[in-house]
């Protein structure tokens, strides 16, 4: 973190999302992770990877780093990591934010969530809005509907969104 000029430790930040996590249990948290910094070694990878596993993100963004030019990374010599390397940290570290999420968006199986219906989807009679934790959430309705809130009882949860129904009673259905 400090040679990326960050100001913070993996522990100040845990205590932060702890201490966020007293307040809101549903927090839901998002991450941007850069694989392959310069100098970075197995130990410090593998603290990045302890660190996701204690925070549990709902949804992140991984990415192997690539020099800028004019950014001070770029000007540093002789630490670069292997692209292997790099690649095989991206991996790994994609696979437990990818477990994560899906585990985040299962947990919702169940329950019941207001979403905003924003478009439609790719199948006919399909509309796709967004959670209030930004998962796009399928459901079967008409198109007269879009841009308006629906309560929808989430019955999949999936890698990378959310299938549910309307729930009957919607404001929605008036119209």
């Amino acid at each position: 973190l400090d040679a990326m000029n960050r100001r913070h430790t993996g522990a100040q930040y845990r205590k932060i999302v702890e201490k966020l996590r007293e307040y809101r249990p549903d927090l839901a948290l998002s991450g941007d992770f850069i694989v392959g910094f310069p100098g970075e070694s197995d130990a410090e990878f593998q603290e990045t990877m302890q660190l996701v596993r204690d925070v549990e993100y709902a949804q992140a963004y991984s990415f192997k780093y690539s020099p800028r030019p004019g950014t001070p990374a770029a000007a540093l010599e002789g630490q670069m990591v292997d692209e292997n390397v790099k690649s095989e940290r991206l991996a790994e570290l994609q696979a437990l934010l990818n477990e994560q999420q899906l585990a985040f968006n299962r947990s919702f199986e169940g329950k019941e969530i207001d979403i905003l219906l924003e478009r439609e989807g790719k199948k006919d009679g399909q509309l796709i809005g967004r959670s209030p934790f930004m998962q796009s959430v399928f459901v079967q309705s008409p198109p007269h509907r879009i841009g308006r809130i629906a309560t929808v009882i989430v019955e999949e949860g999936n890698a990378n969104s959310l299938r549910g129904k309307l729930k009957s009673g919607n404001i929605a259905d008036a119209a």
